[in-house]
């Protein structure tokens, strides 16, 4: 999905919404692919609704900065160094698989074979087995340097996610255990999409837009994630016509003008980078937060991050200005 071109000519930009309904076909597709690439032995090219199994998988270091990284945006990665003969770490390796498949979409696990990757053995520094680390947005910590217990293991992780989602909003991919042992993209009716059971509010929320009803555009999105949490298109739809109602009365010139006398203000900076958004600056407006991230700290912190994340739903996850800005956002906050 590419960032999409808003602009405030007549308020919203109608192509934009049209774009929100379109990614929902491309998004099944991208669903069928990752499923098609993971069963094959490498990383989900990007993280859909696969088989829980299909986010444990084998790579090596060719593959991690084209695959893992880039998925480590969307689900928090646990890097699992292995050795072949090294018997004494099977037992983790099987623990962490099993418990990664009962995260059901909110962990993934990356198994790397030690002679296969010299390269990130020197850069993580790993000196002896076992040795697993976490990848989230592209930021790697240390996870265990030991064996431990069960219960210790599922605390960590359930750490990780936590921190996955509060700090970075990574908040993991969708599955769908059907899919287990079917084939991937297989199916009579793969090319058609049946009429979801929402259909007729994200519409409606489609014409409220294009009647400049930017107040019912919300309540309708609203409505269907009250009863979806997780339909894409009515994240995506509730996210722009939120930021386009945020917008709506701004006088550009002295938001901007506030914005250059008070760089550390967190609330003039927001606002104009609600501008930068709705002009089509992603990059700007995704720069200006992480910039306003790196220079203020506690609850101000908080509220340029959280809007930050905001941001990155009205844009769209597959953007890869999302990735690279998901990136610096942990770079400023690790």
């Amino acid at each position: 999905m590419q960032p999409r071109n808003m602009s405030m000519s007549g308020v919203v930009d109608l192509a934009a919404v049209k774009a929100a309904g379109e990614a929902k076909a491309k998004a099944e597709q991208a669903r069928a692919e990752a499923a098609r690439k993971a069963t094959q032995g490498g990383a989900p090219a990007s993280a859909g609704a696969v088989p829980p199994s299909a986010l444990v998988f084998d790579t090596d270091e060719t593959q991690f900065e084209s695959h893992v990284v880039p998925l480590s945006g969307e689900v928090p990665v646990i890097l699992d160094f292995r050795a072949e003969g090294f018997d004494q770490g099977r037992e983790l390796s099987l623990l962490l698989e099993r418990l990664t498949v009962e995260a059901n979409g909110r962990l993934a696990l990356a198994a790397l074979d030690v002679a296969a990757s010299q390269n990130l053995i020197r850069e993580f520094r790993i000196q002896a087995l076992p040795a697993v680390f976490a990848l989230v947005a592209g930021q790697a910590m240390p996870l265990f340097q030991d064996f431990a217990p069960e219960d210790e293991v599922r605390a960590v992780l359930a750490q990780l996610v936590q921190i996955a989602e509060e700090r970075f909003g990574v908040l993991g991919v969708a599955v769908d255990p059907a899919a287990e042992g079917a084939a991937p993209g297989a199916g009579p009716e793969a090319d058609e999409e049946p009429a979801g059971p929402h259909d007729s509010l994200l519409d409606a929320a489609v014409a409220a837009l294009d009647a400049d009803d930017l107040d019912g555009a919300v309540r309708a999105y609203k409505d269907v994630l009250a009863a979806d949490p997780g339909n894409s298109e009515a994240k995506l739809g509730l996210a722009q016509a939120e930021l386009f109602v945020r917008v709506k009365g701004m006088d550009p010139q002295a938001v901007r003008a506030a914005a250059a006398e008070n760089p550390r203000d967190p609330a003039a900076q927001i606002a104009a980078a609600d501008l930068d958004l709705v002009g089509g600056h992603v990059a700007d407006a995704f720069g200006r937060l992480v910039d306003t991230v790196r220079v203020t700290s506690g609850e101000d912190r908080d509220a340029v991050r959280v809007r930050l994340l905001e941001m990155f739903d009205a844009v769209g996850p597959d953007s890869p200005l999302v990735t690279s800005a998901r990136t610096a956002l942990a770079r400023v906050l690790f």
